[in-house]
């Protein structure tokens, strides 16, 4: 894949990222949820608590059913409707459960493929996010040539730059090795190219979020995730801000650093990752965003 369209790129996004901004805001990070009838309540108050809360906008890292329950246009439109229902612009990463799990017999026999075109067309059109205060935002679809994949996006606030990746659960998505490829290869080629727009505009931090857990856990290998962990390091390496990785997957609350230095293995200080709570716990993270001396920091807690 070629990379001439980064200059393009960085001229677009440049005009609304500015480093000198002294960040200090609030976003709430969410996701893997909700999973049953009883779960759809739960959220539906959640989120009303987040309306009540002064918040810049909120993510949900994806999975909004569970694996086995149906991936029909129905749910889709239903969590489009309880999405819309943020005060705060509201952005949605698309997870396994409702698109590269529908092929199983109880979520209805889909074509993987043709469910995450059915997202893409209710959730990834347009310049801006959900949300009743909807947020601009950049697409890697936008870029002339560029692979179509809305899902992909980046926005800045603060002068912090945010990027939001496709990297589901499950493996990647390997049982379709074509299709796991190309949205691979996509994907990494965004992620390094918004490192460079905030390299370019000295910007003090990078967030990014996908619905994958990539880091290997005791007895459950993960597969699929080699070259986002690969440029993740040396991105992050190469970057004198603070990164954080948020992501969803394997419903497991955690703040921790397991990012590694490629030459001295000791874990890179700049790296800190915040994984969501996810089903059965209907709960969200609050990740309070400021400066101390200079340094970009990131407080997370649960929102609970």
């Amino acid at each position: 894949m070629k990379l001439r369209a980064v200059p393009a790129i960085l001229t677009m996004v440049a005009l609304t990222l500015c480093s000198s901004a002294r960040a200090d805001f609030t976003f709430a990070l969410l996701g893997d949820t909700p999973y049953s009838a009883a779960e759809e309540t739960a959220f539906t108050t959640m989120l009303q608590e987040i309306n009540r809360s002064e918040m810049a906008f909120v993510v949900h890292v994806g999975d909004f059913k569970n694996g086995w329950s149906s991936c029909s246009d129905a749910i889709f439109e239903q969590r489009r409707a309880m999405f819309e229902a943020s005060h705060h612009a509201f952005i949605y990463i698309p997870g396994d459960n409702e698109w590269t799990d529908c092929s199983r017999l109880l979520a209805g026999s889909y074509d993987p493929l043709e469910r995450l075109a059915a997202l893409r067309a209710r959730f990834f059109q347009g310049a801006n996010s959900l949300g009743q205060t909807p947020l601009k935002l950049a697409r890697q679809s936008d870029i002339t040539a560029a692979p179509p994949y809305p899902e992909h996006m980046r926005w800045q606030h603060d002068g912090v730059l945010f990027i939001a990746l496709n990297f589901p659960g499950g493996n990647n998505n390997l049982r379709m090795p074509d299709e796991s490829a190309a949205r691979t290869a996509a994907a990494l080629v965004w992620l390094r190219q918004g490192f460079a727009l905030a390299r370019a505009q000295n910007a003090h931090g990078v967030v990014v979020m996908t619905q994958a857990n990539p880091f290997l856990q005791s007895g459950n290998p993960r597969r699929g995730y080699d070259g986002l962990l690969a440029a993740l390091t040396q991105e992050t390496a190469n970057f004198t801000g603070a990164v954080l990785f948020g992501h969803g997957d394997t419903h497991t609350y955690r703040v921790d650093q397991p990012l590694k230095h490629p030459q001295s293995g000791k874990p890179l200080a700049n790296f800190t990752r915040a994984e969501v709570f996810g089903s059965p716990d209907t709960n969200w993270l609050r990740v309070r965003v400021g400066e101390s001396n200079g340094r970009l920091q990131f407080s997370i807690s649960p929102g609970r």
